[in-house]
């Protein structure tokens, strides 16, 4: 089964601690050796972005930053693990490391199961 799992922060929080980036560097390199992880990045402000939105029939493109969300995605990580239970244990895992590293900073880590190729939808 896959799992995204899709972080969420507040703007403008600042850089993580270097300490925390090589936690997490650590813990994505266990996740690699055990086969479970396929993917993951973080992501730089909304500042740097854009929004491309599909309303009414028409495509709009708004540059970032985008001071009307109250919580940006911040970074993601995709894993192939066999239940949604393993997918919480991995999330609560990373999510430690961040009151370890980074006092005071608040997140919420949103775990969603991809659909697979079972349903008839591709995931490659």
């Amino acid at each position: 089964m896959r799992f995204m799992m899709i972080v969420k922060h507040a703007e403008n929080q600042g850089p993580p601690p270097k300490e925390l980036m090589d936690a997490i560097a650590k813990l994505t390199e266990e996740d690699a050796k055990t086969g479970t992880i396929l993917a993951n990045g973080g992501l730089k402000s909304t500042a740097q972005g854009a929004n491309v939105r599909l309303s009414s029939g028409r495509v709009t493109v708004t540059d970032g930053p985008f001071t009307e969300a109250k919580e940006i995605i911040g970074g993601f990580a995709t894993f192939e693990l066999k239940s949604k239970q393993q997918a919480v244990e991995s999330a609560v895992r990373f999510m430690e490391l961040h009151t370890k590293y980074w006092p005071g900073w608040e997140s919420v880590t949103e775990v969603r199961e991809m659909y697979g190729p079972e349903e008839g939808i591709p995931t490659k």
